[in-house]
């Protein structure tokens, strides 16, 4: 009886702020999964185990959580002044598609780190000891970022004391700009604001109308009010995660969010488009313990949110949500800006699940319409394992 040989791809398993995912170089990949389309999307898939109709992704890397279940390309930048391009898909559990219509913040941290180790940064551009500086095409949303690298004796340094929360032990700290943030979404027009409007009344049929500021930057998203929907922002994941109908009410919420957003045309397209957009809810500093058992005081933050990814609710934070949570916080009237008290503001320190954490962004009214210039925040990045990932010859 014949059997298909597994084949073996280098790759690398890292973790990238409060996310991982299995990493590989464009020119590692199998010649059909080099290019976009069905082969790419098959291997991805068997890669991280999925679709797996008992959510666990057993037979693959992946961690059956929206922030393990991840993918990332990278090759040597076709753009002119950047080193590496930078691809991320967003792989689903349970069904069998790979979503690339969105940027991974969280990994983000990891790009740079990997670039330096696997020779996609000119050697020219990485200091002995110090910082690289590199430049990344993000080239799901056409973005770009910044990642500042600690090098130690010519080798990126991935150990040191910077905390985040979500992440068990501290590692080195790798600051990222977010350059432009503002997503240039196909239907959207390129606006921050798609709808023209800071705050929006969402109507949303059989939940009811809700006040929602909707934004591109960093990752499409729609933020509400915590109370508009019966929560106080301090909730952990099981509160939101162990209530089905909760699930359902928020992503019928995202739905026709999309729809008015532009990002698609009927509701029944968003289970198609599960990674983008986000929903958020927020709301003013409350007491709360995180999930590691951690006080969070008043004192400790300007604001309280939540936000939901792949149908779940996140443990922490997205950093693409981050981006967007810093940038509405930088402009007056918006939803975010008011959970944080109002007024102008450069940076916010917003309470998540898991802890806190701080983004800077400082935004303009150029001729009528809000710009951000870039969007600031630290996380951190180490290898898990590097070697090769398996699978069947005949998986692609």
């Amino acid at each position: 009886m014949a059997h298909t040989a597994q084949i073996r791809i280098p790759a690398t398993y890292l973790r990238g702020g409060t996310s991982k995912g299995v990493f590989f170089r464009l020119q590692d990949l199998p010649e059909a999964a080099q290019v976009p389309g069905p082969a790419r999307d098959a291997l991805l898939l068997r890669v991280i185990g999925s679709p797996d109709p008992y959510a666990k992704q057993i037979d693959g890397m992946g961690g059956a959580t929206s922030s393990t279940s991840k993918t990332v390309i990278l090759s040597r930048s076709t753009k002119p002044d950047h080193d590496v391009d930078y691809l991320f898909g967003q792989v689903s559990i349970d069904k069998p598609f790979v979503d690339w219509s969105g940027n991974c913040g969280n990994l983000s941290a990891a790009v740079g780190p990997f670039a330096i180790s696997n020779g996609l940064v000119d050697a020219a551009r990485v200091p002995q000891n110090g910082v690289a500086i590199v430049r990344i095409w993000q080239a799901n949303i056409g973005k770009t970022i910044i990642a500042h690298v600690p090098v130690t004796d010519g080798a990126v340094q991935e150990t040191g004391d910077f905390e985040l929360d979500g992440v068990t032990f501290p590692a080195a700290e790798v600051p990222l700009e977010f350059m432009d943030p503002a997503a240039e979404e196909e239907g959207a027009g390129g606006s921050m604001f798609p709808t023209g409007n800071l705050v929006d009344d969402l109507e949303v049929p059989g939940l009811g109308t809700f006040k929602a500021t909707m934004i591109n930057a960093g990752i499409p998203t729609i933020f509400v009010n915590a109370r508009d929907i019966g929560y106080t922002g301090t909730e952990l994941q099981d509160a939101i995660n162990a209530d089905p109908d909760a699930l359902t009410r928020f992503e019928t919420l995202r739905a026709y969010g999309a729809v008015r957003m532009g990002l698609i045309d009927h509701v029944d397209e968003a289970a198609r488009r599960q990674h983008t957009p986000k929903v958020a809810f927020v709301a003013p500093p409350l007491d709360y313990v995180s999930s590691s058992g951690k006080a969070v005081t008043k004192q400790d933050t300007d604001l309280l949110v939540r936000a939901m990814s792949m149908g779940k609710l996140h443990h922490a934070m997205m950093g693409t949500a981050a981006v967007a949570i810093g940038t509405a916080a930088a402009i007056p009237g918006t939803l975010v800006n008011l959970a944080a008290g109002g007024g102008e503001r450069s940076a916010v320190r917003f309470g998540h699940p898991s802890g806190t954490l701080r983004v800077g962004a400082e935004a303009a009214l150029v001729e009528g319409q809000w710009q951000v210039k870039k969007a600031i925040m630290s996380r951190s990045a180490r290898v898990l394992m590097e070697g090769w990932v398996r699978v069947p010859g005949d998986s692609f």
